[in-house]
C-alpha cells in the first residue's frame, strides 16, 4: 500500500476513533484522571494498569505539542508504549485527548479540527 493511502487510512481511523471517544466519554467529574481510567475501562481497552494508563494518557498532550506531530503519530507512539494494536491505541489516544488536552477540546468545540485535514488529500475532495 502506498504511503499517501496508508496515511489517509490512518487519518480516517484516527478521526473516527476520536469522534467515538468523544461520544463515549463519561460526564466529567472533578478528577480527569479518574474519568479517563473509567472511560478506558468502559471502552474495553484491554487490561491496563490504571497508574500506567494514566501516565501514558497524560503523555499524549505533550506528544501532540511537538512540531510536526499529529494524532496519528501520537496513536502510533501510544501503541508502541502501551503494547497495544493501533485500533485500541487510537481509541486510547482519543480518550486521553478528551481528558487531558483542553486546547484540543476547545478546538473541537469551536468547530476546528485538531487533525490536519491535509492528510486527507485526494479523498473525495476532503483536505483539498
Amino acid at each position: 500500500m502506498s504511503t499517501p493511502k496508508l496515511t489517509a487510512r490512518i487519518a480516517l481511523l484516527t478521526g473516527g476513533a476520536i469522534c467515538a471517544a468523544l461520544v463515549a466519554a463519561a460526564p466529567a467529574s472533578a478528577d480527569p484522571t479518574t474519568d479517563f481510567i473509567n472511560s478506558v475501562d468502559d471502552a474495553g481497552i484491554g487490561a491496563v494498569d490504571p497508574a500506567q494508563a494514566a501516565d501514558l494518557g497524560r503523555s499524549v498532550c505533550p506528544m501532540l505539542s511537538q512540531p510536526g506531530q499529529d494524532v496519528a503519530d501520537a496513536a502510533s507512539r501510544v501503541a508502541d508504549a502501551g503494547g497495544m494494536s493501533l485500533g485500541p491505541a487510537t481509541m486510547f489516544t482519543g480518550l486521553a485527548i478528551s481528558a487531558f488536552c483542553p486546547g484540543a477540546m476547545t478546538s473541537l468545540a469551536n468547530g476546528e479540527s485538531p487533525i490536519p485535514l491535509g492528510l486527507l488529500g485526494g479523498l473525495g475532495g476532503f483536505g483539498n
